[in-house]
């Protein structure tokens, strides 16, 4: 996944509304810009880290900017959670999530219940996969963690994978983990038990479980390697 056009360097102030952010621009003019990330980021923002914005032309938009990737450390971190199913697709065309080869079909969004989609159907000669998709940027001490926040939707779509295993489909959740600095994935139990434990139930069902890392550079950002999962 390129960035075209190239992003633009910013210099991040401060987060509020949980969407918005406010930076500063190489001219020192402070601007808001749009931030499309539901968590918390921890320690993805710091004032006065590095940030890169992407713009749109569209111009009934009120904030034309969108927080795309930040830099508070010795690496950048994809923040914009809109664009990593595209990153998963793009690695499942081209062969680089291992567990998924030869697809004969990708389908986004499929609906599963009146009141939720997974994020993709696969399939194959022999099998249907129900991939559920979830962007990682929370890490510490070497381990990328999801979630950064408490997430009903998150333990909702554990449950709907289970239930689908049990039916004789094959399901998987899989962490995008979207920053160079964890060498491993683990479930953040100590922000969000509920999710966690529905998670542990779904890979005893039988729920496959997948972390992958990205390559996040300011050019854009690219899934590259399995990283193990430990809980």
């Amino acid at each position: 996944m390129k960035f075209e056009p190239k992003l633009q360097a910013a210099v991040f102030l401060r987060r509020y509304k949980r969407f918005l952010v406010d930076v500063r621009m190489p001219d020192n003019k402070e601007i808001t810009v749009y931030c499309p990330n539901t968590g918390r980021m921890t320690n993805c923002l710091r004032p006065g880290c590095e940030v890169l914005l992407s713009h749109s032309s569209n111009t009934s938009r009120k904030y034309p900017c969108t927080l795309e990737l930040t830099r508070p450390g010795s690496c950048w971190i994809g923040v914009n959670t809109g664009r990593t199913n595209a990153l998963v697709a793009e690695a499942l065309r081209a062969g680089i999530i291992q567990e998924f080869h030869h697809l004969k079909t990708i389908r986004p969004e499929i609906k599963v219940s009146n009141s939720s989609r997974l994020d993709f159907l696969l399939e194959n000669d022999h099998d249907m996969i129900y991939l559920e998709v979830k962007s990682c940027t929370l890490a510490a001490d070497g381990a990328a963690m999801f979630p950064d926040a408490v997430t009903q939707r998150g333990a909702r779509h554990m449950r709907e994978l289970a239930s689908l295993r049990s039916q004789g489909f094959k399901a998987a959740v899989l962490f995008c983990v979207q920053r160079a600095d964890a060498d491993y994935f683990r479930p953040a139990e100590e922000i969000d038990p509920q999710y966690c434990a529905a998670l542990r139930q779904a890979q005893q069902l039988g729920v496959m479980l997948l972390a992958y890392q990205a390559a996040v550079k300011p050019s854009g950002i690219k899934i590259i390697n399995k990283i193990p999962i430990r809980f």
